[in-house]
């Protein structure tokens, strides 16, 4: 019984319990969420024997950020890897894809499984096509659903899998600017332009549905067709491939398996809105999980920012994850440094999308911090920082002695001019002659 299989039979599973327990639910909130299919608990039973946390993603929970990591062709080993992971979830990533793409992939996923207690994520094509030499033309139907069955024992919680790129749609993507960006999608068209035949992902559905039933994988149906950029957002192509994973989702629902939606990578701002309310609709309410969208494209070095912009408007209006972007996104493998700032980007994203979807307790921790900040707590400030090590390190460049730890100002104003201070005379004048008033009176 998958989670989707057990909400619909009336049961709580202890995955249903812990998720309520993380999210300030009830479970029975939970169970009702999950047998709609608007809530997923990505939870492979293999990983949970490894010590997998569950993680509810839904427009009923908190909004939830995925950090990518995974070596490739070129570079980084498993050490490295583990030390992505680390530095992910230490800064809060929800869930991790291991995209690797080249040498030891089995090696690296087997650890990164054993040591994270968050779902971890694949895209089986990639390692499908290492072990293929790297010729997608050789694939056949049975070679990818093997390495979905081999990546499913292995305890993978959850797959994108391109399977609503069909081969009438190729067609609409010779106008792009930039073409067919997901690398799956890529690799799924050009198999069909080679054998003139039917996206075979697609017409294998079924049998994956089998395999990511007996192990409880989620589906997270892939957008081969995202736009890569602004010129080419929200168009036909991109909209003609949403209709085919809205029509799967329902499918992925009739065989019992719980069904996740990727979304767009690049989206003006003034569409984003549209986009995340289109999926909604056309995919039944299915979790969206979206990859950014990045809201320009000048920005190389700092895709990470215009990302979360994008993730931020999208998590408002209605995305249940938001796949993080790095610095290098665009020009080379993430390190560990670029792992971080992605994430904290994107947790800065994700919590304003709760605060602006006014989630019960969303702003507490806001309102917390703002009271420090006046009180001149800089320790209880530095405490409720996402990243207290980098808030602290700021503050002791310029101010590192313990003594201003309970100064009331910092380095930008000084004890003259900071605005909070005085403030704090000013209530204090106030005080002092409304005590002369009422002695005068007296």
């Amino acid at each position: 019984m998958t989670q989707i299989l057990e909400a619909r039979a009336g049961n709580i599973t202890p995955e249903m319990e812990y998720v309520a327990n993380r999210e300030g639910l009830t479970a029975e909130q939970v169970r009702v969420e999950v047998a709609a299919g608007r809530l997923v608990i990505p939870a492979n039973r293999v990983h949970l024997s490894h010590g997998l946390q569950p993680m509810g993603i839904g427009i009923a929970a908190s909004c939830k950020i995925n950090a990518n990591i995974g070596n490739s062709a070129v570079t980084s080993n498993v050490d490295e890897e583990l030390d992505k992971l680390h530095t992910a979830i230490h800064f809060g990533a929800d869930t991790v894809m291991d995209l690797s793409t080249g040498k030891a992939i089995d090696d690296i996923r087997r650890v990164i499984i054993q040591k994270s207690p968050v779902p971890i994520g694949t895209v089986p094509i990639y390692q499908m096509l290492e072990e293929l030499g790297g010729d997608i033309e050789d694939m056949q139907p049975h070679h990818f659903c093997d390495m979905v069955e081999h990546q499913a024992k292995q305890g993978v919680d959850y797959m994108t899998i391109h399977c609503g790129l069909l081969l009438e749609h190729l067609h609409l993507t010779t106008r792009r600017v930039t073409g067919i960006v997901s690398r799956g999608g890529s690799l799924i068209a050009k198999w069909m332009m080679a054998h003139r035949k039917q996206n075979p992902l697609y017409t294998h559905f079924d049998d994956l549905c089998d395999i990511m039933k007996q192990y409880d994988v989620t589906w997270s149906l892939g957008d081969g067709l995202r736009p890569g950029s602004l010129a080419d957002a929200s168009d036909e192509a991109q909209f003609a491939e949403l209709d085919v994973l809205g029509k799967l989702v329902e499918r992925s629902w009739e065989k019992g398996t719980q069904v996740m939606v990727e979304g767009p990578g690049h989206i003006p701002m003034h569409e984003i809105e549209m986009n995340v309310k289109k999926q909604i609709e056309v995919c039944k309410g299915a979790p969206f999980y979206v990859l950014g969208p990045l809201v320009t494209d000048i920005a190389p070095g700092y895709d990470h920012i215009t990302s979360a912009i994008g993730a931020a408007m999208a998590g408002w209006s209605g995305a249940a994850m938001l796949c993080y972007v790095t610095p290098k996104e665009h020009l080379g493998l993430p390190d560990r440094e670029d792992v971080k700032q992605g994430v904290i980007a994107y947790k800065i994203a994700a919590h304003a999308a709760d605060v602006a979807r006014q989630r019960p307790g969303a702003r507490d921790r806001d309102d917390a911090l703002s009271k420090a900040r006046f009180e001149f707590n800089w320790d209880e400030q530095f405490r409720l920082s996402l990243d207290p090590e980098t808030a602290r390190a700021y503050h002791d460049q310029t101010l590192p002695q313990d003594t201003f730890k309970s100064a009331h100002f910092c380095s930008m104003c000084g004890p003259k001019y900071c605005s909070m201070k005085i403030t704090e005379d000013i209530r204090k004048m106030a005080e002092d002659q409304q005590l002369v008033e009422i002695e005068t009176q007296s």
